[in-house]
Protein backbone atom coordinates (compact mmCIF):
# COMPACT_ATOMS: atom_id res chain seq x y z
CA UNK A 1 0.00 0.00 0.00
CA UNK A 2 2.85 2.15 0.80
CA UNK A 3 4.80 1.66 -2.00
CA UNK A 4 1.51 2.47 -4.21
CA UNK A 5 1.04 5.84 -2.62
CA UNK A 6 4.29 6.70 -2.91
CA UNK A 7 4.15 6.02 -7.07
CA UNK A 8 1.56 8.27 -7.03
CA UNK A 9 2.68 11.14 -5.41
CA UNK A 10 6.14 10.82 -7.31
CA UNK A 11 4.15 10.48 -10.86
CA UNK A 12 2.28 13.50 -9.91
CA UNK A 13 5.55 15.40 -9.38
CA UNK A 14 6.91 14.84 -12.24
CA UNK A 15 3.39 15.58 -14.10
CA UNK A 16 3.60 18.75 -12.31
CA UNK A 17 7.52 19.10 -13.17
CA UNK A 18 6.46 18.72 -16.87
CA UNK A 19 3.81 21.11 -17.08
CA UNK A 20 5.68 23.59 -15.63
CA UNK A 21 8.68 22.75 -18.22
CA UNK A 22 6.49 22.76 -20.99
CA UNK A 23 5.31 26.18 -19.81
CA UNK A 24 8.21 28.02 -19.41
CA UNK A 25 9.69 26.55 -22.74
CA UNK A 26 6.38 27.75 -24.69
CA UNK A 27 6.16 30.92 -23.14
CA UNK A 28 9.98 31.87 -23.72
CA UNK A 29 9.85 30.19 -26.96
CA UNK A 30 6.41 31.23 -28.58
CA UNK A 31 6.74 34.83 -30.06
CA UNK A 32 2.95 35.14 -29.86
CA UNK A 33 2.82 35.48 -26.24
CA UNK A 34 4.98 38.52 -27.10
CA UNK A 35 2.93 39.75 -30.06
CA UNK A 36 -0.66 39.83 -28.28
CA UNK A 37 1.34 40.68 -24.67
CA UNK A 38 -0.53 37.00 -23.82
CA UNK A 39 0.26 36.15 -20.29
CA UNK A 40 -0.97 32.21 -18.79
CA UNK A 41 -3.21 32.20 -16.18
CA UNK A 42 -3.23 28.59 -15.24
CA UNK A 43 -1.94 24.96 -16.57
CA UNK A 44 -2.19 21.19 -16.03
CA UNK A 45 -2.04 18.42 -17.68
CA UNK A 46 -4.56 18.70 -20.92
CA UNK A 47 -5.53 21.87 -19.94
CA UNK A 48 -4.37 25.46 -20.31
CA UNK A 49 -6.08 29.40 -19.68
CA UNK A 50 -4.61 32.49 -20.60
CA UNK A 51 -5.35 36.21 -21.22
CA UNK A 52 -4.72 39.35 -23.22
CA UNK A 53 -6.17 42.51 -23.26
CA UNK A 54 -7.34 43.82 -26.86
CA UNK A 55 -5.02 46.73 -28.18
CA UNK A 56 -6.25 48.86 -30.79
CA UNK A 57 -3.56 47.19 -32.94
CA UNK A 58 -5.80 44.05 -32.77
CA UNK A 59 -8.39 45.95 -34.21
CA UNK A 60 -9.94 44.71 -37.74
CA UNK A 61 -11.65 47.96 -40.02
CA UNK A 62 -15.13 47.04 -38.31
CA UNK A 63 -13.08 48.79 -34.99
CA UNK A 64 -13.57 45.43 -33.25
CA UNK A 65 -10.69 42.86 -31.93
CA UNK A 66 -9.89 40.59 -35.76
CA UNK A 67 -11.12 37.08 -35.93
CA UNK A 68 -7.08 36.29 -36.34
CA UNK A 69 -6.26 37.60 -33.14
CA UNK A 70 -8.97 35.60 -31.04
CA UNK A 71 -8.42 32.50 -32.94
CA UNK A 72 -4.41 33.18 -32.03
CA UNK A 73 -5.53 33.43 -28.43
CA UNK A 74 -7.28 30.23 -28.72
CA UNK A 75 -4.69 28.72 -30.47
CA UNK A 76 -2.19 29.18 -27.62
CA UNK A 77 -4.29 27.60 -25.28
CA UNK A 78 -4.77 25.08 -27.34
CA UNK A 79 -0.91 24.44 -28.08
CA UNK A 80 -0.45 24.86 -24.38
CA UNK A 81 -2.67 21.87 -23.16
CA UNK A 82 -1.89 20.02 -26.36
CA UNK A 83 1.85 19.98 -25.32
CA UNK A 84 1.09 19.75 -21.66
CA UNK A 85 2.11 15.73 -21.54
CA UNK A 86 5.56 15.97 -22.45
CA UNK A 87 5.28 14.81 -26.25
CA UNK A 88 5.31 17.42 -29.36
CA UNK A 89 1.79 18.05 -30.57
CA UNK A 90 0.74 19.53 -33.54
CA UNK A 91 -1.88 20.85 -35.16
CA UNK A 92 -3.64 19.01 -37.91
CA UNK A 93 -7.26 20.75 -37.62
CA UNK A 94 -8.57 23.24 -36.18
CA UNK A 95 -12.10 25.09 -36.31
CA UNK A 96 -13.72 28.52 -34.56
CA UNK A 97 -17.00 30.13 -34.59
CA UNK A 98 -17.56 33.32 -33.44
CA UNK A 99 -20.03 34.33 -31.48
CA UNK A 100 -19.79 37.74 -30.18
CA UNK A 101 -18.25 40.90 -31.15
CA UNK A 102 -14.37 41.94 -29.10
CA UNK A 103 -13.62 45.79 -28.45
CA UNK A 104 -10.66 47.55 -27.60
CA UNK A 105 -10.15 47.75 -23.63
CA UNK A 106 -11.58 44.04 -23.27
CA UNK A 107 -9.76 41.28 -21.17
CA UNK A 108 -10.11 37.75 -23.13
CA UNK A 109 -9.66 34.77 -21.69
CA UNK A 110 -8.92 31.70 -23.70
CA UNK A 111 -9.22 28.15 -21.95
CA UNK A 112 -8.69 24.69 -23.49
CA UNK A 113 -9.39 21.26 -22.64
CA UNK A 114 -8.94 17.94 -23.41
CA UNK A 115 -11.68 16.22 -24.26
CA UNK A 116 -9.68 13.16 -25.72
CA UNK A 117 -6.28 11.89 -25.83
CA UNK A 118 -5.11 8.94 -27.75
CA UNK A 119 -1.86 7.18 -28.47
CA UNK A 120 -1.39 9.47 -31.83
CA UNK A 121 -4.02 12.16 -31.74
CA UNK A 122 -5.81 14.44 -29.02
CA UNK A 123 -8.97 16.37 -29.10
CA UNK A 124 -9.30 19.99 -27.35
CA UNK A 125 -12.23 22.37 -26.99
CA UNK A 126 -11.36 25.94 -26.61
CA UNK A 127 -13.06 28.80 -25.08
CA UNK A 128 -12.78 32.29 -25.54
CA UNK A 129 -14.31 34.86 -23.03
CA UNK A 130 -14.39 38.49 -22.36
CA UNK A 131 -14.06 39.95 -18.61
CA UNK A 132 -18.25 39.42 -18.54
CA UNK A 133 -18.21 35.94 -19.24
CA UNK A 134 -19.83 36.18 -22.35
CA UNK A 135 -18.46 33.57 -24.88
CA UNK A 136 -16.76 35.27 -27.69
CA UNK A 137 -15.51 32.42 -29.69
CA UNK A 138 -15.96 28.41 -29.53
CA UNK A 139 -13.17 26.40 -31.24
CA UNK A 140 -12.69 22.74 -31.39
CA UNK A 141 -8.88 21.52 -32.50
CA UNK A 142 -6.97 18.12 -32.89
CA UNK A 143 -3.46 17.21 -32.61
CA UNK A 144 -1.33 14.93 -34.06
CA UNK A 145 1.14 13.52 -31.26
CA UNK A 146 4.72 12.93 -32.50
CA UNK A 147 6.88 10.45 -30.48
CA UNK A 148 9.30 13.52 -29.50
CA UNK A 149 9.88 14.80 -26.36
CA UNK A 150 8.67 18.21 -25.87
CA UNK A 151 10.39 20.37 -25.03
CA UNK A 152 13.34 19.18 -26.98
CA UNK A 153 15.89 17.84 -24.21
CA UNK A 154 19.12 19.34 -25.86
Amino acid sequence: MRCSVTKFFCSTAKKSQMVERVKDYMYKNDKLFELLDARILEMKEGYAKVEMVVKKEHLNAANVCHGGIIFSLADLAFALASNSHGKLALAIEVSITYMKAAYEGEKLVAEAKEVNLGNKTATYLMEVKNSANKLIALAKGTVYRVNEDFPPTS
